[in-house]
């Protein structure tokens, strides 16, 4: 009985406490916090951004997301808000995963599988990879040749991709590698080609 008496009188501590909490703007001060906090990673991100290049002409519609380390690749990760497609710029420095002449080459789907399996240890890999077409299109102040492509990824939301992959050479002569997916029947070249287009060097 005594311990049944304890509880309630616990619970009703605690009930008093939210009460009290909420009372004195608690629940304002919690959300302050956490968008605090969301904004301060926000803005680590974007400042380890500049290390890749220069992405204050972004328009507001799209987000960096995060800045990784991808087996000694440098990349920028970012979205677009309203359909949720992702961008990503890898810088791999004097490494190259893919280069010009693989994209414009004839055989494009080989040297996209090779590249894939050099990073066959991260959480995502990608199979059944598909050219579908292949053009060109702006990003860090020069023309870009890219392979559009279909394929299924695995340990991702999405199971049925298509995307682009293209690659150019900046001028301190690192190779970055750009690259833009989505669910299969929502991607948008347009949503690519205004993102990349705004991406300049630092």
């Amino acid at each position: 009985m005594f311990r049944l008496i304890k509880i309630v009188f616990n619970s009703c501590l605690l009930v008093l406490a939210f009460i009290g909490f909420n009372a004195i703007g608690g629940q304002k001060y919690v959300e302050s916090a956490i968008s605090g906090i969301s904004n301060f990673i926000q803005q680590h991100a974007e400042n380890r951004a500049k290390t890749i290049g220069d992405f204050s002409s972004l328009h507001e519609e799209f987000q960096i997301d995060n800045t990784v380390n991808l087996l000694g690749y440098k990349a920028v990760l970012a979205e677009h808000k309203v359909s949720g497609q992702k961008m990503c710029i890898v810088d791999s420095g004097n490494k190259p995963l893919l280069t010009k002449e693989d994209i414009t080459g004839n055989n494009t789907e080989e040297k996209l599988r090779e590249a894939i399996s050099k990073l066959k240890y991260q959480a995502i890999s990608f199979q059944d990879i598909r050219v579908l077409s292949k053009g060109t299109m702006t990003a860090y102040g020069q023309s870009v040749p890219y392979a559009k492509f279909e394929a299924k990824a695995n340990k991702f939301p999405i199971s049925d991709l298509t995307g682009i992959v293209g690659s150019l050479k900046t001028s301190d002569g690192s190779e970055k590698l750009i690259i833009s997916i989505s669910e299969k029947k929502k991607y948008s070249q347009l949503i690519s080609d205004e993102f990349f287009k705004n991406v300049k060097e630092s």
